[in-house]
């Protein structure tokens, strides 16, 4: 700094030197203009290899997560198997003699449909039952049916099938 090759500022307590930039030889305009010209080519350039650098570990992440042939190769084999014994088993089922008629199934349906009807007719009945009783008892319907010992389609997470 005494030599004065570098120069010198003081901020408080801190120092700080620099280079002395008035030592230098000035650039002319056609050599600034010169370097402001490779800056935009160089920044072009960047530009580019990092499109072409994004554009590559795109297609990297790709390759990485898609099968490779020999895992192709299991999967179909694996596939053609599972295939083999759906078949198999459709064929067994086709085969089968004891098939359900369309006139046992709506047979079923009905009983099932009356079977239902006389649920919930029944279910109505002892409700009301139930209630009447329950308008002069004293105590709560709980304690009313642990009492009775009355276990209710609620308790067992019945319920009744829609129709």
């Amino acid at each position: 700094a005494q030599q004065g090759r570098v120069r010198e500022k003081v901020y408080g307590k801190q120092k700080i030197y620099f280079a002395d930039q008035e030592q230098l030889p000035a650039a002319s305009d056609a050599e600034l203009r010169g370097l402001d010209g490779e800056i935009a080519a160089r920044s072009a350039q960047l530009q580019a290899l990092q499109q072409s650098c994004r554009h590559m570990d795109a297609e990297l992440k790709d390759l990485n997560s898609s099968m490779t042939t020999p895992e192709i190769a299991r999967e179909i084999e694996a596939l053609r198997k599972d295939c083999a014994s759906y078949t198999e088993k459709l064929e067994r089922i086709k085969s089968a003699t004891n098939h359900v008629t369309p006139e046992e199934k709506e047979k079923v349906c009905r009983e099932q449909q009356l079977y239902r009807r006389e649920w919930r007719r029944r279910k109505r009945m002892a409700t009301e039952l139930l209630d009447a009783i329950l308008e002069g008892y004293p105590k709560s319907k709980k304690q009313f049916f642990e009492e009775v010992g009355i276990e209710t389609d609620e308790d067992h997470g019945v319920v009744l099938p829609a129709t």
